[in-house]
């Protein structure tokens, strides 16, 4: 069959709701894979659970390369750390495709209630006032929270954590002045730390951030383990035709470079990607890893 005359539509499953980061980037995506694909591209949100149900689905989705799944850290690195039961395997269900997007991470404080003045203040005063300081992040299981539980490990400080609802109530209790420490992706915390009304002292970013070039990367105050940011990636059902996934992946690749996709993309405070099956598929294989030996040290453990 000629890709020119597939009428067939391809479906990407985004597992959590519309007008998220996630969602965002499948429309992104959206707009332009059906002329680089010649073939109709449909979003399809199927939220809950974390991301399981919208993962569960794709697993048990035909592997003809109609459905493609948008992973992120979550659904494949923290939950299978955290919940003894999937109702997928984030490993034998499915295959890698691309990583989409990067999204840094960033350490910030609200300077009124903590007035540290960097990272390395933090954590002394941390070490002096164990179990003092609470931190907040958008829920339990979630990556602000593995982050945190990654933080006290690699420094040996003591943080109670205080999870919300959401990025939105964190942010605003920690506004507020009602908890001292936040971990989430920068995006969410951006304009807050512009204003001022949020410090921040770590990013989770290979370099500086251009839009915070004074904040450190984690590695460069030596916390090298801490270094890595979220993303989000596609997957596939196991068992879809190699010759399937690679056209995907090129697609996306192009994709992501797009002037128009790379702007939207950069108004989430989102990277391009579009890294190869092989070296996805393996970075899944370390995040699982990574997020079950915080889970571990964390006693994170989710019904």
């Amino acid at each position: 069959m000629s890709y020119a005359q597939d009428t067939r539509v391809i479906h990407l499953v985004v597992p959590f709701p519309p007008g998220g980061a996630t969602d965002i980037t499948a429309r992104a995506l959206q707009e332009v894979l059906p002329r680089l694909l010649t073939q109709p591209v449909v979003i399809d949100n199927r939220a809950g659970a974390g991301g399981s149900i919208g993962m569960a689905e794709v697993a048990r989705a035909a592997p003809d390369g109609l459905t493609f799944g948008v992973a992120t850290l979550s659904t494949h690195g923290v939950n299978p750390a955290v919940y003894p039961k999937l109702p997928y395997d984030p490993l034998k269900d499915f295959v890698g495709v691309t990583e989409i997007v990067k999204a840094p991470g960033v350490l910030a404080v609200n300077p009124k209630v903590l007035p540290v003045k960097d990272f390395a203040e933090l954590v002394r005063y941390l070490k002096a006032n164990p179990g003092k300081v609470s931190y907040a992040s958008p829920g339990n299981g979630t990556i602000g929270h593995m982050w945190g539980e990654l933080f006290k490990s690699s420094t040996g400080t003591s943080m109670v954590h205080i999870p919300y609802r959401g990025a939105g109530p964190a942010i605003n209790d920690v506004l507020a002045g009602q908890v001292a420490v936040y971990f989430d992706q920068v995006a969410a915390s951006l304009p807050h730390i512009k204003s001022g009304k949020l410090k921040a002292l770590a990013v989770s970013w290979p370099t500086r951030l251009d839009v915070l070039p004074d904040v450190p990367t984690y590695a460069q105050m030596g916390f090298a383990i801490n270094n890595d940011p979220s993303w989000f990636g596609l997957v596939a059902p196991a068992g879809t035709p190699q010759a399937l996934v690679d056209r995907m992946q090129q697609a996306v690749a192009q994709a992501v470079q797009e002037p128009a996709v790379r702007d939207r993309l950069a108004g989430q405070g989102l990277y391009p990607s579009g890294s190869t099956p092989q070296a996805f598929s393996a970075q899944i294989v370390r995040e699982i890893k990574k997020m079950k030996d915080v889970a571990g040290y964390a006693k994170v453990r989710l019904e």
